[in-house]
């Protein structure tokens, strides 16, 4: 059945190839426009995908996830390993506890000691700064052996001698008080 003896792709009508020719024109122009964030957002959905898949199929073989019945010897072994590891850490919070204890007891014992010996130097009429100074060198030695005990700061001068600039004292320019309490209906 021959429609005028023509070639099957030479008797097309002319609004068809127009068509055609319009949509290659738009779709040409789109990629030369936009292919690499379209060739980079189809990778992207792709890789989603697969994760996707990937994370239901974990999902299927994990039998708790799927709702399965759990073994009762695997629950009682996990319960009895959870609470084997928390015995274990109070074991260990408390020892340090104790040893906390133990290092607050020795210093309040050389502390107690430092204060005697300053009370019997100075009932004797001798000079305790000497005393002082030697028994500070030992709580500071001790407290460097514990690490938890921080060193006591030496003592330096301040830079401003009680200077606080929120108080509106001690020198400077600027002598700002707070204004009156009350407000305006507070004159009579």
């Amino acid at each position: 059945m021959d429609l005028g003896g023509a070639a099957p792709g030479l008797g097309r009508p002319a609004l068809e190839e127009e068509g055609i020719q319009a949509l290659q024109q738009s779709v040409g122009s789109l990629l030369a426009s936009y292919g690499w964030y379209l060739l980079f957002a189809c990778v992207a959905v792709y890789l989603l995908v697969q994760k996707l898949a990937e994370k239901r199929a974990q999902r299927r073989n994990r039998p708790e996830a799927a709702g399965a019945p759990l073994e009762p010897d695997d629950v009682v072994r996990r319960q009895e390993a959870l609470a084997a590891a928390r015995f274990r850490m109070q074991e260990e919070l408390n020892e340090q506890a104790e040893k906390f204890k133990e290092k607050q007891r020795q210093l309040e014992e050389e502390k107690r000691r430092q204060k005697i010996a300053i009370w019997e130097s100075m009932q004797e009429g001798k000079s305790y700064k000497g005393n002082l100074k030697l028994n500070q060198q030992e709580i500071e030695s001790a407290a460097s052996a514990s690490s938890t005990v921080p060193k006591p700061k030496p003592n330096k001068k301040p830079l401003r001698g009680g200077y606080n600039p929120l108080s509106g004292e001690g020198g400077g320019t600027c002598a700002w008080r707070p204004g009156r309490r009350g407000g305006p209906s507070s004159s009579g």
